[in-house]
């Protein structure tokens, strides 16, 4: 089994919570484990590992908190997050946006969905992409009035399409 934080080394610490009925466990290297600061596994919270949220607490000891994060929406709070699992309502990700980043990237390749691509689709993805990106810029130059940068957007813009267009009909 393989560390679900850094993807290399064997996971040789297992960690499993029970709440509501649901089970949620996390393995871990020796070293990951030891950066989240896991020593005891009975005295840390799981959602604390997975948030990066903070350090190993005594079961009786209150998480100190500071500033909580609170959804303006909902009302929900960071340890509401911890002690469910899921977060209130849409709002939620925007106001817990930091936290969750960081959870996503140590689950996932990045923070950011971009789902899949048959691979014969995916040039003309990455076609439509580059052109949306320099489209913005065009859009940005001519605001800004700067027609040299624009011109040459738009030229090379003209070069991706008639270069990775479909292929003329014969």
């Amino acid at each position: 089994m393989v560390c679900e934080i850094c993807k290399k080394n064997e996971a040789k610490v297992h960690l499993s919570n029970i709440e509501g009925g649901e089970v949620r466990k996390v393995d871990l290297c020796e070293a990951c484990a030891k950066a989240k600061g896991v020593d005891d596994a009975a005295t840390y919270s799981l959602a604390n590992l997975l948030l990066g949220l903070g350090v190993a607490t005594e079961p009786d000891e209150p998480a100190a908190t500071g500033a909580e994060l609170r959804c303006p929406s909902c009302g929900f709070t960071q340890a509401d997050f911890k002690k469910m699992g899921r977060l209130g309502c849409p709002e939620c990700y925007g106001a817990f946006a930091e936290p969750l980043r960081g959870l996503l990237k140590t689950m996932h390749k990045g923070s950011r969905h971009v789902g899949k691509v048959p691979h014969g689709f995916r040039p003309a993805q990455n076609l439509t992409d580059r052109l949306k990106g320099l489209q913005k810029k065009l859009d940005k130059a001519v605001a800004a009035e700067d027609f040299e940068a624009a011109a040459t957007l738009r030229d090379e813009m003209k070069h991706l399409k008639e270069e990775g267009g479909p292929a003329p009909a014969e």
